[in-house]
């Protein structure tokens, strides 16, 4: 007698391979119009599902996890970040919760020393009048932008990626400072050749580039507050690849455009995919759409550790990387 395979249901269009395997191993429904579910269409699959494959996009809220139906016992996230799934209510429920975390780390931190470089070079600006016919030939005052060799760079999270940031920054020869929860281990401290601010006021007051690489989560939303960023020199450079709502948008698009912060490089914005116009409009910004992680080798590591968790799941095992509330 054949074992029944587990209902699979797919939020949004995954990589070829991915989907693939997925078909394979498990009764899976596919999203094949990569239309993001509405609230109605989620309820719909947590009703039917043994186990959703939820994208950072879909809002999995309490109000979708209280009309999950008794099949429901996975929510296996297609993201690093889980701060789009209610993990307390899940967990209360007895719906085990996993994401994708380190495959993506490399990917993020390579966007970030993009973002330093392009905000503190002009370099998209400098794109933009080349490729509308503005160049008028070289210039020794003209599109001046800043030295990043011998800069302070603070990183404010020194997890996987944060450590990524600053092994490519002190290549590129960048001071490291750096602000977490409790310091790294000496080990690491004298690798990267980092120093560590217990106090993050103090640590920004001070440094040229401020890159954000912790988890978004309600201890660290509006971390660095419209106070926060008065504490920064007027030739600072703030570069965002983690959450948007780490940083007070308003705050932070108000100060640009008053000069009080020399540029900033986002990747990712509160109220995404909304934009604050006032950003839209700033000559010293970069603005990317949430594409740090998008490389097709991240997004096919991402989905081969999404089926690892089904199938380790599935096999009657803690899945490899459970989140658990206490772990947030």
């Amino acid at each position: 007698m054949a074992v029944r395979k587990p209902k699979v249901i797919v939020t949004r269009k995954l990589p070829d391979p991915v989907e693939t395997r997925m078909r394979e191993l498990f009764d899976t429904e596919l999203n094949l119009t990569d239309e993001p579910m509405g609230h109605d269409a989620l309820v719909d699959a947590v009703g039917r599902a043994d186990v959703l494959v939820p994208t950072i996009t879909d809002r999995i809220d309490s109000k979708v996890l209280t009309r999950a139906g008794e099949t429901l016992k996975l929510i296996a996230n297609f993201g690093a970040g889980v701060d789009n799934v209610d993990v307390a209510t899940a967990n209360a429920r007895g719906i085990i919760v996993t994401n994708t975390p380190g495959v993506l780390t490399e990917d993020t931190a390579d966007m970030t020393m993009a973002l330093i470089m392009a905000s503190a070079r002009r370099l998209v600006e400098g794109a933009n009048v080349v490729q509308a016919g503005g160049f008028q030939g070289w210039s020794p005052t003209w599109m001046l932008g800043r030295r990043i060799w011998g800069k302070r760079l603070g990183i404010v999270g020194m997890g996987r990626i944060g450590q990524a940031v600053a092994r490519r920054a002190k290549a590129f020869g960048l001071s490291i400072h750096y602000h977490n929860r409790k310091p790294v281990s000496p080990r690491i401290e004298e690798e990267l050749g980092a120093t560590y601010w217990e106090s993050l006021d103090q640590m920004l007051a001070r440094m040229d580039i401020v890159s954000i690489n912790c988890p978004h989560t309600p201890a660290t939303y509006h971390l660095l507050s419209a106070r926060r960023l008065r504490l920064l020199q007027s030739q600072a450079i703030v570069v965002n690849t983690a959450r948007g709502e780490i940083i007070d948008e308003a705050a932070l698009a108000n100060m640009l455009a008053r000069g009080e912060i020399a540029g900033a490089g986002l990747d990712v914005f509160e109220h995404e995919p909304s934009i604050n116009p006032k950003l839209l409009k700033l000559p010293n910004v970069v603005l990317l759409p949430h594409m740090g992680s998008a490389t097709v080798e991240g997004r096919i590591d991402m989905g081969e550790k999404v089926i690892i968790n089904i199938k380790t799941f599935m096999d009657g095992h803690r899945p490899p990387d459970r989140v658990i509330p206490a772990m947030l």
